[in-house]
């Protein structure tokens, strides 16, 4: 019963994030006209979520591997539904770009407890199956976000739109009440240390603002080239913290985990592949073919369709092929697919999205279950916090890729050979599922946050 409340939990989170991000997208329009607001403010509502919840992923991932998953995620969904309903009373576009970043704080701080979750209900060999529903749930969310909004905006307005976020998330919070997870020991003194934790917090929101802006400045002007400099400055600075503190935000232990980093690098280029050929699509199909929003999403559709029945496919061929083939096919078909792009007749660019979605759906399954099975004992939450930062930035950096290139034909063959560039990253990943330990089952005691010997030495499940 524990797995299965934990498994709900999981998706209900995952699709909470999901359908926030999508419904807004739909909202916007209704937003501006009634707070009278400029194109610039009604950007950052998006940037200023963006920003927070790629600068606190990490961070919020080694808390919880410290003070207790269910704790955090219990946080972040009240802090969310809190957020959420001053964001439906806010007088102001300030207000509401202040409290998108607010709720963004509280995203990043149930997202990688909803993957560590998994970690703790489910052995490694068998997680394959619940990251697949999980995978399958957040292409269903995204898609019903556009539908969803539509109807409450045109019924209720725009605030409607964040009204919805808080019984949802009351909901999930008296679920995550029910796991009853095992509480954690007190934590040893001498945790990781504030100015490393500010540090990737400044690194990750420079490099984000930057990319974000990079459509509307290009990526040889001085903010670019500024925010890029200045990201890469901080992270130096880091990097250098990290190797000298005695506890690092990013335990060695993760940082060495080839799996781990290979799923990351693959999940950024990939992720920097489809969004950007998403992002050029869209504009070559209204602005070169003359299609209206709804043709063009009808010609998206076989994308959502494919991602949502590929998840639990891609979980059944990552039991039988194990990660690295699973990878290695699924980036194929991505980086296929987003080539495919280029040719311009309607059954063609459908018969395009169609695969990749299935193949973007077999990567996440396949790089969501490796990061999550191979964390080392205790840091299920950091390796979910890097995960979903990849998932951040990657998108980032595709469509300024794509804005860079122009949105052309030529965008989308170059977006196609970056997708590809996942192929050596997926390369390197698991030949085939191995057994899990005994670490790998549901608890929370000190070993599994890895304050003292592997959970191994105990019983999982106390």
């Amino acid at each position: 019963m524990r797995q299965r409340i934990a498994l709900v939990v999981s998706i209900a989170g995952a699709m909470l994030v999901a359908l926030d991000g999508t419904v807004l997208s739909v909202a916007q329009p209704a937003l501006r006209g009634d707070l009278g607001a400029g194109v610039a403010e009604v950007q950052w509502t998006s940037t200023a979520y963006l920003l927070a919840v790629a600068a606190f992923l990490v961070i919020a991932g080694r808390l919880g591997d410290r003070y207790g998953h269910a704790r955090l995620l219990f946080v972040g969904v009240l802090g969310f539904a809190a957020a959420s309903a001053g964001i439906a009373a806010a007088p102001g576009v300030g207000w509401v770009i202040a409290l998108r970043a607010v709720q963004g704080l509280f995203g990043a701080l149930l997202q990688p407890a909803t993957l560590a979750l998994l970690r703790l209900a489910y052995p490694a060999e068998r997680l394959a199956g619940p990251v697949a529903a999980r995978t399958a749930a957040i292409g269903a969310a995204a898609a019903a976000g556009p539908l969803l909004g539509g109807l409450l905006v045109a019924q209720a307005g725009w605030r409607s739109v964040f009204v919805l976020n808080v019984p949802v998330a009351l909901v999930i919070a008296v679920l995550v009440l029910a796991v009853r997870a095992p509480a954690p020991d007190r934590p040893a003194p001498g945790g990781p240390q504030p100015l490393g934790a500010a540090l990737l917090a400044a690194a990750l929101a420079v490099l984000v603002h930057a990319l974000a802006g990079v459509p509307g400045h290009g990526w040889l002007s001085a903010p670019t080239l500024l925010g890029l400099g200045g990201a890469a400055g901080i992270a130096a600075l880091f990097v250098r913290r990290e190797r000298r503190a005695a506890e690092p935000l990013v335990p060695p232990a993760v940082a060495r985990s080839v799996p781990v980093t290979a799923s990351m690098v693959l999940l950024l280029c990939v992720s920097a592949g489809m969004f950007g050929a998403l992002f050029t699509a869209t504009f070559l199909l209204q602005e070169r073919r003359g299609l209206d929003p709804l043709a063009t999403g009808l010609l998206v559709l076989p994308l959502t369709a494919c991602m949502v029945a590929g998840a639990p496919a891609a979980g059944t061929l990552l039991r039988r092929w194990g990660p690295r083939r699973t990878a290695l096919g699924g980036t194929a078909l991505v980086s296929a697919g987003v080539a495919g792009l280029c040719l311009w007749s309607g059954p063609a660019v459908a018969a395009a999205f169609a695969v990749l979605g299935a193949g973007f759906a077999a990567v996440m399954v396949t790089a969501t279950g490796t990061v999550v099975g191979d964390a080392p004992p205790g840091y299920a939450g950091v390796v979910g916090g890097l995960k979903q930062t990849a998932m951040n930035v990657g998108p980032a950096f595709g469509i300024a890729v794509a804005a860079g290139a122009g949105a052309s034909s030529a965008a989308l063959l170059a977006l196609a050979a970056l997708a590809g560039v996942g192929l050596l990253p997926a390369s390197l990943l698991p030949r085939g599922a191995r057994p899990a330990a005994a670490g790998h089952v549901v608890g929370e005691d000190p070993g599994q946050r890895g304050q003292r010997g592997p959970a191994a030495h105990r019983p999982a499940d106390r």
